[in-house]
């Protein structure tokens, strides 16, 4: 029989990746607000509601759920709403285990790089760096906090936390808002551009996740390729890619600012942020150049 996985997030492009990527050698299930299939169990997290059967001889849970910090201003609701789909979340999932006296053999929770601050610098921050005192950081310190608690509580045997870049899929993300700029010929890099992006391809996002599983390896780790660049570097591969120029000078940081007030952070800062553990404790990257990850992406397709 096949093992149970239940991925939280069922809307957002890496829970359909990583569902495809399990394939046949998993049963896969999803939590949703709404169910529209089969394998989809409803769940509320301001009801503090899951569906019993979601739950039902689950082996491994991977959380993925949580609003876009880059989608709207921060109002005081959104960031309720980003700080809830993603702390809240997972409490109520660690809540309904031990209510039911469950155990599992692993949660995956992901986390961000903005664990470590909303901040550029050319430091190159490790799992043990210090975590941020602003507000992304402090969200992705309650996070990983609750997810460390499947653990400490016996409730899963193992818990891995990934610390997310920015994940990079053909018309999904990021790349779904930085790509018609640059196929218009209007591309520009953001702010000073010296800002660094942390970013992975989706399918070793996804390979890691189930690289975790199948070896049930505990531990925190950041999940970005070993290619360190900055925006303008970004900028330029991505017109590369697209067979197109960046002809227009860098976008002012002010245009940002008043376009998203305090969210701009998430757009104007980045720091570097190592793969070297994950590499470490034996994943391979497919796509550990952004050349090579957005040559694939944009390859056309027969």
């Amino acid at each position: 029989m096949n093992a149970v996985v239940l991925i939280t997030g069922a809307n957002g492009m890496l829970a359909r990746s990583l569902a495809k990527s399990l394939g046949s050698n998993y049963t896969v299930r999803f939590l949703t607000r709404k169910v529209t299939r089969q394998n989809e169990f409803k769940w509320d997290i301001k009801l503090k509601y899951i569906d019993p059967e979601a739950l039902k001889d689950v082996n491994h849970i991977i959380h993925l759920a949580g609003s876009s910090v880059a989608e709207k201003r921060w109002t005081l609701k959104r960031k309720r709403d980003i700080y809830s789909s993603r702390v809240d979340s997972a409490q109520l999932i660690l809540n309904e285990l031990q209510k039911n006296n469950q155990k599992i053999d692993s949660f995956v929770s992901a986390s961000a790089i903005g664990y470590y601050g909303s901040k550029t610098t050319n430091d190159i921050l490790t799992e043990e760096s210090k975590n941020g005192e602003d507000y992304l950081g402090k969200v992705c310190k309650d996070w990983e906090s609750v997810a460390h608690t499947f653990k400490e509580k016996n409730v899963a045997h193992n818990t891995s936390i990934l610390r997310l870049g920015i994940v990079l899929k053909n018309n999904s993300g990021a790349l779904k808002k930085m790509t018609p700029s640059v196929r218009w010929g209007l591309g520009a890099s953001i702010g000073t551009g010296k800002q660094w992006i942390p970013w992975i391809h989706i399918h070793d996002l996804c390979e890691i996740m189930m690289f975790l599983l199948e070896n049930e390896i505990d531990g925190t780790f950041n999940a970005v390729a070993p290619d360190h660049v900055t925006n303008h570097t970004f900028t330029q591969a991505l017109a590369t890619a697209l067979k197109r120029k960046i002809i227009l000078p860098n976008i002012p940081p002010l245009f940002f600012k008043l376009l998203f007030g305090e969210m701009a952070v998430v757009l104007l800062t980045g720091s570097r942020a190592s793969s070297e553990k994950i590499v470490g404790c034996g994943y391979d990257f497919k796509y550990a150049n952004l050349q090579a990850a957005l040559g694939n992406i944009f390859a056309p397709k027969n």
